[in-house]
């Protein structure tokens, strides 16, 4: 597969730039594997396609407000300052992206806050954008994140064109938020109230978690025609024991196992056993996965509509088949679907 193939047009109107205002009253495209039909309804009728002893697996990953904006010393030009990992806690040592990248040099100092309330010094080079920064803190730990907590803004993606607001924190978060480490939300897990999961629940329908930390490769821009030649980074996967006994009972019994969000369906290939279920995970995972692919653990998969060219529309495909998944996108377009982080659902039932 090449690049090329993964182009679509998406008119600018169709991008939301706001969730629905009850996240189960989200559009719906359902879109069966076998038989290639596409059907259109509201996400609150997952409930309709899922029965008894069915597992839906969400990523139970917490958003951080990883975006800051800091000036550099002397010079007082503002730099954003997008934190991706905290490389050692006591240390206050931090993997970073910074922008613009060709301004900043090992050494120099940046401030953040009207009064200077934080310091970072650059001490390497990662990449060409990436930065690894020190913060100077003398308090705790948990003054310094009380501190970025303050300082930094919920990092939604670029192509919403609109000021962060407060109820972004809350609305960019999932029901299931649990554990701190993400840059980015699993969207797919943004559509589930506490009412739905309570209706699938009284179905018989079993909700398991695992946590992926969602990272900025899985956005990063594919740069390279031949797929097979793109890296991807390493993001923190653990997947417990609770999750892998209700998954490999369903399997066993022949009971669906969705995948919510693209995150959870790569998560699950990265830890098979040889008999094809699942195994226990606490580490971390790089998988990239592209057509053609043979998923192992899930039947089924919920998932947003994905930027072109993006990493996730690839692995989509991958699980959909590619001519298919395209084809919906196109039907989604045409029947004025709302894209991307914010915007509608689609259930690949396989």
């Amino acid at each position: 597969m090449k690049l090329g193939q993964f182009r679509y047009k998406i008119p600018e109107e169709l991008i939301a730039q706001y969730p629905a205002h009850h996240r189960d009253e989200s559009r719906l495209m359902v879109v069966h594997k076998q038989t290639g039909k596409i059907e259109h309804k509201m996400f609150k009728d997952l409930l309709n396609y899922f029965e008894e002893g069915d597992v839906l697996v969400n990523n139970n990953t917490r958003v951080f407000p990883a975006r800051m904006y800091g000036n550099k010393e002397k010079t007082g030009s503002m730099i954003e300052v997008f934190l991706l990992r905290e490389l050692n806690a006591q240390n206050f040592l931090w993997d970073t992206v910074v922008d613009p990248a060709r301004k900043i040099r090992i050494g120099n100092k940046l401030y953040f806050g009207p009064n200077d309330e934080l310091v970072a010094e650059v001490i390497d080079n990662t990449t060409s954008r990436g930065r690894t920064l020190r913060f100077l803190f003398d308090g705790t730990h948990e003054e310094f994140k009380a501190l970025v907590y303050k300082l930094g803004e919920t990092p939604l993606p670029r192509y919403i064109k609109r000021p962060i607001e407060p109820e972004d924190e809350q609305h960019y978060q999932t029901i299931f938020a649990k554990y701190e480490g993400a840059v980015a939300a699993p969207t797919a897990g943004l559509h589930f109230s506490r009412e739905l999961c309570k209706r699938l629940e009284i179905k018989g329908v079993n909700m398991a978690e695992l946590t992926l930390h969602i990272g900025i490769g899985t956005f990063r821009t594919v740069e390279v025609e031949d797929l097979t030649k793109h890296k991807t980074d390493s993001e923190q996967l653990i997947i417990p024991e609770s999750t892998v006994s209700l998954v490999n009972e369903a399997k066993i019994k022949g009971n669906r196992v969705c995948a919510v969000g693209s995150t959870v369906a790569r998560a699950f290939e990265c830890s098979i056993s040889t008999d094809q279920l699942l195994n226990p995970f606490d580490g971390w995972a790089s998988k990239f996965i592209f057509p053609p692919y043979d998923f192992v653990i899930a039947d089924s998969l919920i998932t947003n509509f994905h930027e072109p060219e993006s990493v996730l529309l690839m692995q989509t495909t991958a699980f959909g088949g590619h001519d298919l998944i395209m084809h919906a996108y196109n039907e989604a377009v045409k029947e004025k679907y709302r894209f991307f982080c914010y915007g509608d659902a689609m259930l690949i039932l396989g």
